[in-house]
């Protein structure tokens, strides 16, 4: 019997980062512009790509077994599936997104308490919904189809939107008042699916891989020589997540030093390094990190 895993990939915006992280986890999917059903060199996967705003949905219906979503269109469906991972990953960082309430630089409205009789346009209607009467405001929510930045004059007092920096806010003169809610991307599945066997295990396998691929993304190893003398003061300054692997060099002339560190750390570590004495460094990237 040949088993086979439904999965789900966003389209649009997280669909390149997506794609990169199931790389480094050691899946690799070849897209066409032109089709939705992409190769995957693991003939125990069918993939589909499907909107992430639409993902929870079907993956509750049973259409995917798996699929890649963020929380907030989970909560946003009101969707009853696994969340089996949480995948710290958006469009362009390594970090949570946010729906936040926004409105133009000029306007009176200070705070959501100012929302009162208002109108609201947005793409997440239920949690604003719900944030709304959180603060026990009643105003008119309505779901806009896209470019909601750009209604914040002319048809909204206010737009609730999704932002990893807030630039794209700032650049058309908007003015964040609030977060409505934070969202990280998740790896979700069918309760169905879940309690196959075969599928729970490929599903739990891959959460694995795909959690020890992002731990790798903003990390590195590297490796060096040192002389005895030298030892102590480079190891004084390597911050590595267990303690550097030590191995001694031919004709115990010194020693030979590998460690993971965070990749932002490397450009002030790497001379620190050379001045206390190490040579021979090799900065290398990593796929997975398993911890």
């Amino acid at each position: 019997m040949t088993h086979v895993l439904k999965l789900g990939l966003p389209k649009g915006s997280l669909q390149d980062s997506t794609v990169s992280i199931f790389k480094k986890a050691g899946w690799n999917f070849v897209l066409s512009s032109r089709n939705h059903v992409p190769y995957c060199d693991d003939p125990e996967i069918d993939a589909l790509l499907i909107r992430a705003q639409e993902m929870a949905r079907y993956v509750e219906q049973g259409i995917f077994d798996a699929g890649i979503t963020g929380k907030d269109w989970i909560v946003e469906n009101g969707a009853d599936v696994v969340e089996v991972c949480e995948l710290v990953y958006a469009k362009a960082s390594m970090r949570p997104v946010r729906w936040v309430l926004a409105v133009p630089e000029e306007s009176d409205i200070q705070s959501v308490k100012d929302l009162e009789g208002k109108h609201i346009s947005t793409e997440v209607v239920n949690i604003t919904r719900r944030y709304l009467a959180e603060h026990g405001v009643q105003a008119e929510v309505e779901f806009s189809w896209g470019a909601t930045e750009a209604k914040a004059r002319l048809l909204s007092d206010a737009i609730v939107e999704v932002t990893e920096t807030g630039s794209s806010l700032r650049a058309n003169k908007l003015r964040i008042i609030d977060t409505v809610q934070e969202s990280t991307t998740r790896l979700i599945a069918n309760h169905g699916a879940y309690k196959d066997e075969w599928k729970r295990k490929k599903i739990d396998d891959m959460a694995q891989l795909l959690q020890s691929g992002i731990a790798a993304s903003s990390r590195v190893g590297l490796k060096m020589n040192v002389t005895e003398d030298k030892l102590e003061a480079v190891m004084a300054i390597l911050p590595a997540m267990k303690a550097p692997t030590v191995s001694q060099l031919y004709n115990g002339s010194g020693a030979a030093l590998e460690v993971i560190v965070e990749e932002r750390t490397v450009r002030q570590m790497i001379p620190d390094l050379i001045r206390a004495g190490a040579t021979a460094i090799i900065e290398y990237p990593l796929n997975k990190v398993i911890e």
